[in-house]
């Protein structure tokens, strides 16, 4: 194994070269736990954490080690590092943070496809499905819908659920597996070595059964699945980044309850493209497609051109994307007034010992 097999490219060496880290190994983050890392390199996995500086100099979550990274570490001990810097990344999968207004979770980082991973028997839920759509399509991730466990419903069930996907959602594959197998090789003909996969979904969809199928052997445990609910019990309860045999790189993810969408970079526009080309054609530029007279949006729902359900779920996280944004924008006005007051009790401070 090379570290190319870990997704390591040419750009990425050439920032190496740039920025003088060529001392430093490469190694990618594969695990984390609070402050602590593991990072793997071609031979070996290091448990790892930051050096004192990337630690304090470190402004918000985008300045910390994520599952995907690159980083430029030392070892000081057996199995031990230091990480002393980051490389760019050219996707970030995140959401909006649980409990925290203008605050976001990241997920993973360099991600190339988001496995998006439903089960077609109790789980499923369009809405739900656009929401993750809309993480992949702001992260610049390429999606790729995984539906699991369709050995549960009859034909006639999943034909319905696939012709529910193609009325509001284009151009984005859509694939079928169930834990008998079925459906594991056209799976793995979309794995593409040196590529990086993330799996998304809800606890308990069947990504951790997944990831063994793609894996050949056993990485994550499977819940049984429970009688009451029809679902198998939640097992992964953190992010792990995993290289397969065939050379695909894959991110396990724990199932998430809330999928807050943190889009400021075109993910719902991208999502709901059919609903953004009628928009084009409103009377007013301001349209906001919900009550205004010469609405071509508006229209189109009247007469079917576009689903009602799908204008429901655009206009619920138009509000949520617009809510986020104005509490990024309030806590950027809150820490920008809190730094101007560190200062002024510094400079009092240092004004009082003279």
């Amino acid at each position: 194994m090379s570290i190319y097999d870990l997704g390591f490219n040419e750009h990425l060496e050439q920032f190496r070269i740039a920025q003088k880290l060529d001392s430093f190994d490469v190694g990618r983050v594969i695990s984390e736990h609070k402050d602590r890392y593991i990072v793997k390199t071609p031979t070996k996995e290091l448990n790892a954490e930051l050096i004192g500086n990337l630690r304090f100099t470190a402004n918000d979550r985008y300045d910390l080690p994520a599952v995907g990274d690159w980083v430029a570490f030392s070892e000081y001990d057996e199995n031990k590092g230091l990480i002393h810097a980051i490389y760019p990344r050219h996707s970030i999968i995140e959401r909006k943070a649980v409990g925290k207004a203008g605050q976001v979770q990241i997920i993973a980082t360099n991600i190339d496809y988001g496995l998006i991973v439903q089960a077609v028997n109790r789980d499923f839920n369009l809405n739900r499905l656009e929401r993750y759509l809309i993480i992949c399509n702001a992260s610049k991730v390429e999606p790729i819908i995984v539906l699991s466990k369709v050995d549960l419903i009859n034909t006639t069930a999943l034909e319905t659920i696939l012709t529910q996907i193609k009325s509001r959602i284009n151009k984005v594959p859509i694939i079928t597996v169930s834990s008998e197998t079925i459906g594991y090789d056209t799976l793995k003909e979309v794995i593409k070595a040196g590529k990086t996969y993330c799996l998304l979904g809800s606890s308990g969809v069947g990504k951790s059964t997944i990831l063994n199928n793609l894996s050949g052997k056993l990485q994550m445990k499977t819940g049984e699945i429970s009688s009451s609910v029809n679902k198998g019990r939640h097992i992964t309860s953190h992010r792990e980044l995993i290289v397969l045999d065939t050379g695909g790189i894959l991110i396990d993810n724990p199932g998430m309850r809330e999928v807050g969408i943190a889009d400021t970079t075109g993910g719902l526009e991208i999502t709901f493209e059919t609903i953004l080309e009628y928009a084009q054609n409103c009377r007013y530029k301001d349209c906001t497609h919900t009550h205004e007279a010469g609405c071509a949006v508006l229209l189109a729902v009247e007469s079917g051109d576009i689903d009602k359900d799908a204008y429901a779920n655009f206009q619920k996280m138009e509000k949520e994307k617009h809510h986020f944004e104005s509490s990024v924008q309030e806590k950027r006005k809150k820490d920008k007034k809190f730094g101007k007051l560190i200062k002024r009790v510094l400079k009092e401070k240092k004004k009082n010992k003279y």
